[in-house]
């Protein structure tokens, strides 16, 4: 087994990125912590970008990098994609406008093309964001059984809402038996009556979960769970169709929250790898190219709930008398469908449908160079995940089966590691998963393994190797 030496990779870092650094200090006084979003963050200061083209980005500093953040997954075809553009700047030029505030034709075509990669979206509504999606998914599931709790897995994340910022990454002195997980909030300022209404369950157990469910059987209206938690945490498929069985027997929806692997893992997602149908489905991120983009469809029957034409709207000032607001769920947003954004949603299915053997082909090189790479020097790693994202676990066990055994890990060299790649030009947010792109070439593929050979030796003593 490799035996780790003392290295600092982070020195390197702080020397190769004063730019970034003194860019950081200028945005505390604009931004607290001088992000606009907290994932942006990392210790001691996250990089700042200026440009980026293709699988490269380059920081303030004027280094450049492979980018395996990817938009944290939403740029599957990569940075600036010459396709993409154009078919959003033909879209202003065929149609004068940017934005309608009407239905138009765009909403119908990419609705349809979704539908065809996943057929359980039989209606389906847009959102501006994965979150959005999977809020509003809640929403409907709540509406359709008449039950307002909600269950979700220990060490997913849904998106920054009080109701789901639950348990996503609990310090295991709080988090209380495996088997039963507590739920625990992941941000000042929620209020208590979240911890009590979402149950918190454990990932790839099933009797489990059978046993929490039932308990709450006439409380919990919706199950939510990635199907590959975090993106690259795979289940069981038997866990998986037992769920889905459970859910079927006590009246709850199963929701398949795909924002991350929805386009990421295949072209129909995690259900049309394993078999299993969920009854409502949130996408985003790939599928809008980078743009703001959300889509949540299921079974026809929960999302005709949000028709208009079956009760009131609430901006309806003429609404019947027999009607309330509340005999029709209302969804509503100016921006949801947005035909820029599905102009460069089609010009994206465009390119996968094309390239996405391609772009799993190049994923399974780099990955399997990784795991070539820590066997060589006996290195406990291992590579995970499905499609075009994976991440990396240092641990000696066996199989990562949940957040419990990834908290196991060696968190502390995998940082180390990665703020060696950074000073070698391999772009991931220290911890983060790889997002592999269609910009991604076989020379990326090449260079990026000959790095973390190289990190691999600086972290744990080159002159053993």
């Amino acid at each position: 087994m490799a035996i780790k030496k003392s290295s600092h990779p982070m020195l390197d870092y702080q020397k190769d990125s004063i730019r970034s650094k003194n860019f950081m200090e200028a945005a505390n006084a604009v931004m607290p912590g001088g992000v606009t979003a907290n994932i942006k963050y990392f210790d001691p200061h996250p990089l700042a970008m200026k440009e980026a083209r293709g699988s490269k980005v380059i920081d303030m500093d004027d280094r450049e990098y492979i980018d395996y953040v990817m938009g944290y997954g939403a740029l599957v075809t990569g940075h600036g994609d010459e396709r993409v553009k154009k078919a959003m700047t033909e879209y202003i030029e065929n149609h004068g406008t940017w934005l309608f505030g009407t239905p138009h034709a765009l909403e119908i075509e990419m609705g349809k093309r979704i539908q065809t990669h996943f057929p359980s979206m039989e209606l389906l509504r847009y959102t501006n964001s994965g979150t959005e999606a999977t809020l509003l998914a809640l929403r409907m599931a709540a509406a359709y059984t008449g039950k307002h709790k909600v269950a979700k897995f220990e060490g997913h994340y849904h998106g920054g809402y009080d109701q789901m910022l639950v348990s996503v990454s609990p310090s295991m002195k709080e988090a209380g038996e495996e088997r039963e997980p507590n739920s625990l909030p992941e941000s000042k300022g929620i209020h208590p009556s979240h911890l009590r209404n979402t149950v918190v369950l454990p990932f790839n157990d099933l009797k489990a979960c059978e046993r929490i469910l039932t308990e709450h059987r006439d409380e919990i209206g919706a199950v939510m769970i990635e199907p590959i938690q975090s993106g690259f945490i795979p289940p069981d498929l038997s866990f998986m169709k037992g769920l889905r069985q459970i859910t079927k027997e006590l009246n709850m929806v199963l929701i398949f929250d795909e924002v991350k692997t929805g386009y990421r893992t295949c072209l129909g997602g995690v259900q049309s790898i394993y078999g299993v149908t969920p009854d409502l489905t949130a996408l985003g991120k790939a599928v809008g190219g980078g743009f703001p983009f959300g889509v949540v469809g299921g079974k026809r029957d929960i999302l005709m709930q949000s028709a208009p034409s079956h009760g009131s709207d609430v901006f309806d000032a003429s609404q019947s008398k027999n009607k309330t607001a509340q005999d029709v769920l209302f969804h509503s947003g100016t921006y949801n469908g947005h035909p820029m954004i599905l102009a460069a949603g089609m010009a994206v299915l465009d390119i996968l449908e094309k390239e996405m053997d391609v772009l799993l082909q190049r994923t399974n090189q780099l990955k399997q160079g990784i795991q070539e790479i820590f066997d060589r020097y006996q290195v406990n790693g291992k590579v995970i995940g499905m499609g075009s994202i994976f991440s990396v676990v240092l641990s000696p066990k066996g199989k990562i089966r949940n957040y419990r055994d990834l908290q196991k890990s060696d968190l502390a060299t995998r940082k180390e590691i990665d703020f060696a790649l950074l000073k070698r030009g391999i772009y991931l947010k220290p911890l983060n998963r790889y997002s592999v792109s269609t910009a991604h070439t076989e020379e990326d593929i090449r260079t990026t393994l000959t790095a973390y050979e190289e990190a691999i030796k600086e972290v744990y003593g080159g002159s053993r190797f």
